[in-house]
């Protein structure tokens, strides 16, 4: 399938950007890479009168260190996280995501804040966002307002923006010496859109898991957080019993649809496959 037709501006500056978001309004799609975008409009899901194109607007490509954590602009590559020593030394669990989003030259183009922006649910970045409870940085026409992970996927393709806002940011915690990062996702070639991912969060203290948060992507109409599993392992050491005990709890979080790609039953397995990988690294970790 081919996208309609449509309009396309390249402003030069935030404010004009802006300006086009209130003239268009919901006619309107940003385009800062395109790696989830084009695919939907090719498939007629998402039909927009114009495409507003922010890739080279100033002042949203740095990555900067602050007291409150690691701030990413919207506009900074999937290629560029991969090879930050900030990102991997700061931020461990968005690194070790980014080889697995799509290919190399799409890498190179596709945005961290064009994902988080459109919140595909089959996509790497939201499930890290929600994790590691990072904050969203949105401007638009009254000024700039931040919003938790917790309280920005809403539904499907649906985010907490209002279409008159950009996503111009967004923060991430930095990692504390006794968290442990892992990410790990399913698909059928490497490159394609996960069946099944997980971004989990754990905190471990003397072989001892004392906090987690586990995110999984392709398993609902956004990311998921798997809280009853991640309260079966509090006050446990990373062992296949404990593994067991909360893989059962684990059931109680999922409600994944059956469709092309797997059953019901198929997606809760790889959910489990995932949560065990994940948990015995720990163990690989201590």
């Amino acid at each position: 399938m081919k996208a309609p037709a449509f309009d396309y501006v390249k402003p030069k500056s935030l404010n004009e950007a802006l300006g086009y978001l209130k003239q268009y309004g919901s006619g309107a799609q940003v385009l800062a890479g395109g790696q989830s975008l084009m695919a939907i409009m090719n498939l007629g899901l998402a039909m927009p009168e114009v495409l507003i194109d922010i890739t080279g607007l100033p002042g949203l490509t740095d990555i900067t260190v602050t007291d409150e954590g690691v701030r990413v602009g919207a506009l900074v590559t999937h290629a560029t996280l991969q090879h930050s020593p900030v990102i991997a030394k700061h931020v461990p669990l968005l690194w070790q995501c980014v080889p697995h989003v799509a290919h190399l030259a799409i890498r190179n183009a596709g945005t961290l804040g064009g994902s988080i922006a459109l919140a595909d649910p089959a996509a790497e970045y939201p499930a890290v966002v929600l994790a590691l409870q990072a904050t969203i940085t949105l401007q638009g026409p009254h000024g700039v307002r931040d919003v938790a992970a917790d309280d920005y996927f809403l539904g499907l393709y649906e985010t907490a923006r209002a279409e008159d806002e950009l996503l111009v940011a967004v923060t991430f915690p930095k990692v504390k010496d006794s968290e442990v990062m892992v990410f790990d996702e399913l698909t059928r070639r490497r490159g394609d859109y996960a069946l099944c991912g997980l971004a989990a969060a754990f905190d471990v203290s003397g072989g001892v898991i004392r906090a987690a948060r586990l995110a999984y992507l392709s398993m609902g109409d956004t990311p998921v957080l798997a809280p009853t599993a991640a309260a079966a392992l509090m006050g446990k050491a990373p062992s296949e019993e404990t593994i067991a005990a909360a893989e059962i709890a684990l059931i109680n979080d999922l409600s994944p649809r059956s469709d092309l790609h797997g059953s019901v039953n198929g997606k809760l397995h790889w959910a489990k496959v995932l949560f065990g990988r994940s948990v015995r690294q720990l163990g690989k970790s201590a």
